[in-house]
C-alpha cells in the first residue's frame, strides 16, 4: 500500500533575498513563510524551501567542480548528458501534473525568464517519457520541472 508523501524541506543559497522573493514568490507563485534578513520559507508546491543568504560561496564549500558565470558566486555548471540534454548534476525541483506543468512553463516563458532546458518531451515512447524544462532562479540554482502523463512511470525502468 502506498504511503503518502511527506513534504521535503530544502534549504538553498541565494545571494540576494529580494530576488529570490521576486523569483520564488512572485514568478513561481509560491506563498510566503517566515522569513528574516537572512532567510525566506517558501511554500513550494507544498514543501518547505528556504533561501537562505550568503555572500559567497567558496572552494573550500564546493563538492563538485564549480564556475562563477553570469555574476552569480553560486552557479553550479557540472552536467551529465540524459537523452541529449546536458542536465546540471546538481539541481532540485517537482513533478508536476501535466496541466500545471505547461502552465508553468508558459508562465515563464511569458516573463521571458531563460531555460536551461527549454519544455520539451524526454524518453518519447520510451519507459519514463516525461514533460521537462530547466531553469535557474536569480542566484544560479537549477531548478527542473517535470511531468508524466501517466504518473505510474515515475519510476519506469
Amino acid at each position: 500500500m502506498p504511503t503518502p508523501l511527506q513534504p521535503f524541506h530544502l534549504a538553498i543559497p541565494v545571494d540576494d533575498l529580494p530576488k529570490a522573493h521576486e523569483f520564488y514568490h512572485g514568478l513561481l507563485g509560491c506563498p510566503l513563510g517566515r522569513q528574516s534578513d537572512h532567510w525566506i520559507d517558501f511554500n513550494f508546491y507544498g514543501h518547505q524551501l528556504v533561501t537562505h543568504l550568503v555572500v559567497k560561496e567558496t572552494k573550500d564549500d564546493q563538492i563538485s567542480s564549480k564556475k562563477r558565470i553570469s555574476g552569480s558566486a553560486i552557479t553550479h555548471e557540472a552536467t551529465n548528458m540524459v537523452d541529449k540534454d546536458a542536465v546540471p548534476v546538481r539541481h532540485f525541483g517537482l513533478v508536476l501534473e501535466w496541466n500545471d506543468w505547461e502552465a508553468l512553463g508558459a508562465r515563464l516563458k511569458g516573463h521571458q525568464w531563460p531555460f536551461l532546458i527549454a519544455p520539451r518531451v524526454r524518453f518519447e515512447g520510451e519507459a519514463g517519457e516525461q514533460g521537462t524544462f530547466f531553469v535557474k532562479d536569480p542566484a544560479g540554482n537549477a531548478l527542473e520541472f517535470k511531468s508524466f502523463r501517466n504518473m505510474s512511470q515515475l519510476f519506469a525502468r
